[in-house]
């Protein structure tokens, strides 16, 4: 007999009083005189299935080797529960135990340390927290794809191996089949990268963006969702070398359409986590952020604040507030500076719109006043920005000239120059961060618990 998903049962009155076959994880184990409950789990739902078994029926052993962390497989009757907290169980009248676990499994108290759980990323999805937090990044994920496809955004892939800086930055992960330990023991010499497996130096890639600007001018929107990597020297709560990020481009866009996107594309997700996941947000609620409903409930009726960052710059500096780091006109705006103006003023997402060009990369448009650009940046309380929108330069000679202002190498944006040279239309786009919008969606705070196998700046890799 087939075996049936838990989340089938648990929800269906159809296997009420029918002969069931369930596989699973035990998750706990409580033994009276003559019946032994068993917590169940398949990983098809967050709720676990109650198992009753009849001691008398089984032998002794069996019943012994029945540990927390063993897989088995169980035929038995489902029936209605006498627990007021579920509303079926199952009698057990065959029993198989599949992988047995030995006493020193490590996940087996009821609640876990998160901290002691990301030295174990390889088991960490068999507790309650993990299995919501990838439960919803599933649900999560599948809505932003289905966001873009009902609004005329076409899915494309982006390089993960690049020779392109997208952001100027020199953050990068550089990938070479030359022996390392052979050219650090040498001076530096340009020559040596044309012995290289591509004839040049090439990285993984931060972005896919400038690549979706190509594919714009042949689909008109589209969007990419794919891991990106950085060699950021931090080791914060909100920091991962890997990350996946999702950016969406459109021609004919302006800065001001782009955003209603990012609203719309907001709310359809938040909708669609709260409908699917209902026990996850309700797990979170109770044990993380008693507010959590209500937040996401709210967010979705809740208009964003538009602000301008010379507005932004002034509410800062009349505050009067002691700041670690000053508040100056042209300076990016610190985390500390986020956190006041989101959580202590406006008290909810703030667009951060027209930063000055000097702190942001060379593609975006310059605005009429030489000083600032069209973008916009999406900050929430608690976690910072979550989305960096922008408009591009559509002009081929202010993108040129751009270039070389900051003295960059123009050969390295030949092709990308030439989708201003063929038919350049204004377009804009953002990029949006999963593990940030998973860290607002669940009230996790450290970004390394939003991702199955985290890889961040630290002394040792796991897995």
């Amino acid at each position: 007999m087939k075996h049936i998903d838990i989340k089938n049962i648990l929800k269906d009155d159809a296997y009420f009083n029918t002969n069931t076959v369930v596989c699973g994880w035990i998750k706990s184990v409580r033994n009276s005189k003559n019946v032994c409950f068993i917590e169940l789990n398949d990983g098809t739902s967050l709720k676990n299935l109650q198992l009753v078994i009849d001691k008398e029926k089984f032998d002794q052993e069996q019943i012994n080797n029945l540990k927390i962390g063993s897989s088995i497989s169980v035929n038995g009757t489902v029936v209605e529960s006498q627990n007021e907290n579920q509303k079926v169980e199952l009698n057990v009248s065959n029993l198989k135990i599949i992988g047995n676990c030995p006493n020193d499994f490590p996940i087996q108290k009821k609640k876990q340390n998160l901290e002691t759980l990301r030295e174990m990323p390889h088991l960490r999805a068999r507790t309650n927290t993990f299995n919501a937090v990838f439960r919803v990044r599933s649900v999560l994920s599948k809505a932003i794809h289905d966001y873009f496809q009902e609004n005329g955004y076409t899915y494309v892939n982006p390089p993960i191996i690049t020779a392109s800086m997208c952001e100027g930055a020199g953050d990068l992960f550089r990938l070479t089949t030359l022996d390392i330990n052979d050219i650090s023991k040498k001076e530096y010499n340009p020559d040596v990268d044309k012995d290289d497996f591509f004839g040049r130096k090439v990285f993984l890639s931060v972005s896919g963006q400038l690549e979706a600007e190509a594919m714009i001018n042949g689909f008109n929107r589209v969007y990419t969702f794919a891991p990106s990597f950085r060699a950021d020297n931090s080791n914060t709560k909100k920091h991962l070398s890997e990350f996946w990020i999702v950016e969406p481009e459109a021609a004919f866009t302006n800065i001001n359409e782009i955003k209603e996107d990012i609203k719309g594309m907001f709310k359809f997700v938040i909708r669609r986590v709260l409908k699917e996941c209902p026990d996850e947000i309700a797990f979170f609620t109770k044990y993380y952020d008693h507010n959590l409903t209500d937040k996401l409930l709210n967010s979705l009726e809740t208009d964003f604040v538009d602000l301008d960052y010379t507005e932004a710059i002034k509410i800062l500096k009349d505050s009067m507030r002691e700041f670690e780091y000053p508040v100056d006109w042209g300076k990016g705006l610190k985390a500390e500076h986020i956190k006041f103006l989101t959580e202590d003023v406006f008290h909810k997402p703030v667009f951060l719109n027209n930063s000055p060009k000097e702190i942001k990369p060379f593609y975006v448009k310059v605005n009429d006043d030489e000083r600032t650009v069209a973008s916009s940046d999406l900050h929430f309380p608690k976690i910072g920005d979550i989305i960096g929108a922008c408009e591009k330069e559509a002009d081929y000679n202010k993108l040129l000239n751009r270039i070389r202002e900051l003295n960059m190498d123009e050969n390295d944006y030949k092709w990308y120059l030439d989708t201003r040279k063929y038919g350049s239309v204004p377009h804009s786009g953002f990029g949006l961060g999963l593990e940030r919008l998973l860290m607002y969606t669940t009230s996790i705070d450290n970004i390394r618990d939003t991702i199955p196998f985290p890889r961040s700046k630290c002394k040792s890799l796991k897995m």
